[in-house]
């Protein structure tokens, strides 16, 4: 019989995640993307309280932020150099405000997460000119105020080992962003890619954290562009959908996998538009759908 794909083989780690473990996803966009479809499960999750990151050195500094960095302004906008554009505001005191409370969302996610999830979307980085600060997004400021440079695999694990053991209490997935970056060149991404691969191998050597291979599911179990989106550079949907099913399969149990099931079933009876919901049957639906969202919300408080 003939094989029509090149299955990624998966070690399973010797634990397991619940439907109740707490989440914190940081990374590149997808992080987002895994963070929508744990949402759909109703799941536990923070994604990206910092809005979407790449780099390794900019992950790490958003999760040991303490305190409002100084604001940069330029386009007629104030914008934090660690954070996303949307973060960004016409005062001072707006954006201020959003990365204060974007810090207190990453300080109370992190100290609660069960579960972390780094997604390294690229090994290169931009460093500012006058104070040498690594960002997290240049906000369109002019390219000659910046240093780019690619990060190497020692810099990489000098940054990151110190801070899984430091908290070993919990769960790190690692996994490289099957997103390729192809503004930087297609060789300078695949640079980067191997780069960042062989930073998360040295991570995860003496067991602290898993890799979960994203990236290797994308280009050789979904070797087609009919599973990459429009700008032929992102996944699919369906594209998507499967590598979270392979993600699921491999840190939940089977039983956690009946619940997710239904969890998502749920989701989805809730989000349904319905065409005419003046109907008997439309409002029928509704009440069925009511009595599930009471049921389900005894055993899972945390639904809304």
């Amino acid at each position: 019989m003939f094989k029509w794909q090149t299955i990624v083989d998966i070690p399973r780690p010797e634990w397991h995640a619940s439907v109740d473990s707490r989440w914190l996803l940081l990374g590149s966009c997808f992080s987002d993307e895994v963070g929508r479809k744990m949402n759909e499960h109703y799941l536990r999750v923070t994604c990206n309280p910092f809005g979407t990151l790449y780099n390794p050195m900019s992950i790490a500094q958003a999760m040991l932020t303490k305190n409002v960095p100084a604001l940069v302004k330029h386009g007629g906008l104030w914008h934090a150099m660690s954070h996303h554009g949307s973060f960004s505001y016409p005062t001072h005191e707006e954006t201020e405000d959003a990365v204060r409370t974007s810090i207190r969302t990453m300080q109370k996610s992190f100290d609660e997460a069960d579960i972390i999830i780094v997604t390294f979307g690229t090994a290169w980085i931009y460093v500012m000119k006058e104070d040498g600060q690594v960002v997290g997004n240049c906000h369109k400021i002019p390219s000659d105020r910046f240093v780019r440079k690619r990060l190497t695999i020692e810099e990489i694990v000098e940054t990151w080992y110190p801070l899984i053991k430091q908290y070993k209490d919990k769960k790190w997935i690692f996994t490289v962003s099957p997103i390729r970056h192809v503004k930087d060149g297609l060789h300078e991404n695949q640079l980067s890619k191997a780069t960042l691969l062989q930073a998360v191998e040295q991570l995860t050597l003496n067991g602290l954290a898993t890799y979960f291979p994203s990236y290797e599911i994308m280009i050789d179990e979904l070797r087609d562009y009919r599973f990459y989106a429009d700008d032929l550079v992102h996944p699919s949907s369906s594209a998507v959908d499967y590598i979270w099913q392979r993600f699921v399969e491999t840190y939940f149990s089977s039983d956690t996998l009946n619940e997710l099931d239904s969890l998502s079933a749920l989701w989805h009876d809730r989000h349904h538009t319905l065409l005419h919901p003046q109907t008997v049957e439309a409002q029928a639906f509704m009440r069925r759908v009511e009595q599930r969202t009471n049921e389900m919300k005894q055993k899972y408080p945390w639904i809304q």
